[in-house]
């Protein structure tokens, strides 16, 4: 435990912020798993799924939860998914 006020405050930030970001990540992970499902199994919404995904991953990223490059390459990844599923 610190004895420093200053590393106190800190500390109490560092727990609000670790919260915060579980939340956005887990939102984040979600959005992209149903995506995944829609996508693989050729659901009719599939398209607005991979949209409402492409959202929470660039906000995760604008919020510095996960690194604008990860999201990027998450993006382009499912993108690429579902350009695969409509082609065939």
């Amino acid at each position: 435990m610190a004895n420093i006020k200053s590393q106190i405050k800190r500390n109490r930030q560092n727990e609000k912020r670790r919260i915060q970001n579980r939340v956005v990540r887990g939102s984040t992970r979600t959005a992209l798993y149903k995506a995944r499902l829609a996508v693989e199994t050729n659901q009719e919404n599939s398209e607005e799924m991979v949209k409402k995904a492409i959202i929470a991953l660039d906000k995760a990223a604008q919020k510095g939860v996960i690194h604008k490059n990860n999201a990027a390459r998450k993006k382009s990844r499912l993108i690429k998914k579902l350009t695969a599923t409509k082609k065939a």
